[in-house]
């Protein structure tokens, strides 16, 4: 009864601009059957070289850097509805051209252009999760957008893998429709909220002198966290290209299985995520949430080399998602904490370059670790380094918050 309690106790309180932010996130990503089979396209359809498949995947690294980068820089100067609502519909028909191309010159650079776009969206939606949130609930505000995150992404992989199966076209265009039908939600609901906002940050600003803040580039305590944030993001996005050609090539799934077994995962974080991040908030403290988030993350990924049967594949998505629960979010937390009121955009974009960094690093050297050394040395060696930065996150944390006001929550 108590545990129920803690779930049901986790929804109250958040604003109706949350939950719309997002359910605007569940509509764009049910259609997000692209990303966990770009792969498997790659490699199946358009009969690219696993090494090669791993350069053209570096390329959404590549524009996913460049857009959080200009996400953050452009909506701290002209704010966060222009710039999400620009990004979801630019991407639909950037989305429609991908199946033209067919050399990796090609493919690699409309996935850059693509990537660029979509990935404004990501500091500009963070920043709006901050904006109409209450301090207090900015985490479980974070979980809630994961959550509609996660349940697209239980859906549209489940049903990617069977489009794929008839047509791989058909995961770009459901990809563009559920972008076009996300952006008209978005301004429908938030156009004349975001005119009402604007107002009321006018009368503050003229109420009061704006103070200059420091730019999160020069902030050095937040780029080393950034620094293990990217680390972090290599060991857990292997989930998007080279766990998915292990169980293709390796494990010997089917497509259909392999979306089944993504599907899975998302389907147990929203269930599981707001309960257990307000365990979490209730039990831990910050520092401890990351160690212990980070380090079952890598657990997860050990566990393959040993093992890579349908019930150990189930286990360790399982044991992934959990870490993913008690990692992901509190990310976000903590450079909500670490910024000020007035470059939360630049600081979101920084955070997110990490991760997006992460996405060009990890296919191409992913991919060149598996070719030389197999897989089972990847996935120890994904284990092992989990576990430094784990310990690493223990001690950074509290020690890049230890200023802030909130420091009660990390200590």
């Amino acid at each position: 009864m108590k545990l129920i309690n803690i779930y049901t106790n986790s929804f109250k309180g958040l604003s109706e601009e949350s939950w719309m932010l997002a359910l605007v996130m569940l509509i764009n990503r049910a259609g997000s059957m692209v990303l966990p089979f770009l792969g498997v396209y790659m490699t199946s359809h358009l009969h690219f070289s696993i090494e090669n498949t791993g350069i053209v995947l570096s390329f959404f690294g590549i524009g996913s850097v460049i857009g959080s980068w200009l996400g953050g820089f452009i909506t701290d100067r002209i704010g966060e509805y222009k710039v999400q609502y620009m990004s979801l519909l630019l991407s639909v028909p950037l989305f429609c051209l991908i199946p033209v191309f067919k050399t990796e010159i090609g493919v690699a650079a409309i996935i850059l252009l693509q990537s660029i776009v979509s990935d404004t969206f990501r500091p500009a939606n963070s920043v709006a999760i901050t904006k109409y949130a209450k301090p207090e609930n900015i985490t479980r505000a974070f979980s809630l957008n994961r959550m509609a995150v996660n349940l697209g992404f239980s859906i549209g992989p489940a049903l990617g893998g069977i489009l794929s199966a008839i047509s791989y076209n058909f995961l770009f265009y459901s990809n563009a429709l559920a972008a076009l039908l996300a952006g008209i939600l978005y301004i429908s609901f938030f156009y004349k909220r975001n005119k009402l906002a604007k107002v009321r940050m006018t009368k503050v600003k003229e109420a009061i002198e704006v103070k200059k803040e420091n730019s999160p580039y020069k902030d050095g305590k937040f780029l080393i966290y950034c620094f293990f944030c990217l680390l972090f993001s290599m060991c857990f996005f292997q989930l998007f290209s080279t766990l998915t050609i292990f169980y293709k090539d390796v494990a010997k799934l089917s497509q259909e299985n392999i979306g089944y077994i993504l599907g899975y995962s998302g389907f147990l974080i929203v269930l599981l995520e707001m309960g257990f991040v307000q365990i979490a908030e209730k039990y831990f403290n910050l520092a401890f949430t990351m160690l212990f988030g980070t380090f079952i993350c890598g657990i997860a990924y050990a566990m393959m080399a040993f093992d890579y049967s349908m019930i150990t594949l189930v286990i360790s998505m399982t044991v992934l998602c959990i870490g993913e629960i008690w990692t992901l979010p509190f990310m976000s937390t903590i450079t909500a904490k670490r910024s000020g009121k007035n470059n939360k955009g630049a600081y979101m974009g920084l955070n997110g370059i990490s991760f997006s960094a992460a996405f060009i690093i990890t296919p191409y050297l992913g991919t060149l670790l598996a070719e030389k050394f197999g897989f089972n040395a990847l996935w120890i060696g994904t284990g092992v380094l989990a576990t430094f930065i784990a310990v690493a996150f223990y001690f950074i944390v509290p020690w890049m918050l230890k200023d802030n006001r909130e420091m009660e929550e990390v200590i």
